[in-house]
């Protein structure tokens, strides 16, 4: 066998290997759209409506609301003020600005809280001497100096409607397993720009189709960081926050998850943020992403499989956990396949029937994921949909490429630093005065 032949056959089980990563992930998303098409066929959908009680203003329990900030002063006073319009008992309505910044945020942030403070509200301004932990270091912290029964957590360019916590407290209240409840997010800004309309596209598949689906079949779905409100008990009965994850949400709801709790999950009211708006900071945040999940897969994957949960609850697990595996899988089948083509001297006949094979998994997952999600929330016309469904794939394709060295990386044991993504801040075109994102909130 010559040197080439061999060469060729080891990109060949190279590309193999990544192939069976990319359709594993794949089946993962057909089985959530399976699952949709059935519920549709049957004429409603799985699980039960969220529980609500009935509860009077003596009923309402103290809440903390949570708001963690690194150098964010053009949106760090419309958070503020957002939080202060919350529709809830002052008395019991308890903010924390969690502010690790080292720009001028912490001075911007300081007249909003005096004004606030000297109109009633509970605000706590809480700086550290460092940034030990990051935003999970920043929670805990803050949980620590509060005895708050609930914990709302909220990225500092997200907006609640004044009604948020009227809307999901009680159903998490009436749920004693519950340990949290998450929003669905919307974004203020998804409409700036063809990388914007991309990733408004790719999250209101996440949050409409992935995470919906799941809870209602009651999988594993994930806490995604903000939008949410955490039950203090399950906080404490998984161990609290971790830092040695990239991920501390998703690191946070597996432990709570094998602890004995579950979460909820809320369409309504949706809960409006921000995403970049270029692409290298787009990259900065999936790469973020990509590392933390891999670094919660090698932390909590034994934990998984050696808990109590069922076989199926299992394995339906699994996609979650693993779903970044997409972006090193991705960025090895381009590579071996672009080297297995030219070691054949350019002749791409042997690799046809693969390539047919993961485009029609491709145009399956991406149609099946996304269209539902944007006819649902009436996102604009068909031609605009397709035009932003074109744009995925090669944004797919380099992000993979460009992040893919660092999660192999985290793979094999290496770590990585949590760098803040940045957002420009932008308003809500159709948004209330209290729910503006920016510093004229």
């Amino acid at each position: 066998m010559s040197f080439i032949e061999i060469l060729t056959l080891l990109s060949d089980g190279v590309l193999t290997a990544s192939l069976i990563g990319l359709v594993f992930v794949a089946g993962g998303f057909l089985v959530l759209i399976g699952v949709n098409i059935f519920e549709r066929l049957r004429g409603r959908k799985l699980g039960r409506p969220l529980r609500q009680l009935i509860l009077t203003e003596a009923d309402l329990p103290a809440v903390l609301v949570q708001i963690p900030t690194f150098n964010e002063p053009e949106t760090v006073v419309g958070a503020l003020r957002c939080a202060s319009a919350l529709d809830w008992p002052r008395d019991r309505l308890h903010i924390q600005l969690l502010d690790d910044s080292t720009d001028d945020t912490s001075a911007v942030a300081a007249g909003v809280i005096a004004e606030l403070r000297d109109r009633g509200f509970h605000v706590h301004h809480l700086r550290r001497a460092n940034r030990a932990g990051y935003k999970a270091g920043a929670l805990a912290v803050g949980l620590a100096q509060s005895s708050a029964p609930y914990v709302a957590v909220l990225d500092v360019d997200f907006r609640p409607p004044s009604s948020w916590l009227r809307k999901v407290m009680p159903a998490l209240i009436a749920d004693r397993n519950a340990a949290f409840i998450q929003s669905r997010c919307e974004f203020a800004n998804a409409g700036s720009n063809w990388l914007t309309r991309a990733q408004g596209l790719m999250l209101d598949a996440h949050y409409v189709l992935e995470q919906a689906t799941r809870y209602r079949a009651g999988w594993l779905f994930q806490f995604n960081g903000t939008a949410g409100v955490w039950r203090r008990e399950a906080i404490e009965a998984a161990g609290g926050w971790s830092s040695d994850s990239l991920c501390e949400d998703l690191d946070l709801t597996v432990r709570a998850e094998i602890a004995g709790w579950r979460g909820l999950f809320s369409m309504e009211p949706a809960v409006p943020g921000l995403v970049p708006d270029q692409v290298r900071h787009w990259r900065v945040q999936q790469r973020r992403w990509s590392n933390g999940f891999v670094q919660v897969a090698r932390k909590l994957m034994k934990q998984v499989w050696s808990s109590d949960w069922t076989l199926g609850r299992k394995i339906s697990a699994m996609p979650l956990i693993l779903v970044q595996a997409f972006y090193p899988c991705a960025a090895v089948a381009t590579g071996s396949l672009t080297a297995s083509i030219l070691l054949r001297q350019g002749d791409a006949t042997a690799y046809a029937p693969a390539i047919g094979v993961l485009v029609a998994l491709i145009l399956m997952v991406a149609v099946g994921m996304t269209l539902t999600p944007y006819l649902l929330l009436r996102r604009g016309s068909i031609s605009r949909y397709l035009a932003t469904l074109a744009s995925l794939t090669p944004l797919m394709i380099f992000v993979s490429l460009s992040n893919a060295p660092s999660i192999l990386k985290t793979v094999f044991g290496g770590e990585d630093t949590w760098t803040r993504t940045p957002k420009s801040a932008v308003a809500p075109v159709n948004a209330a005065p209290a729910e503006r994102i920016g510093r004229a909130a």
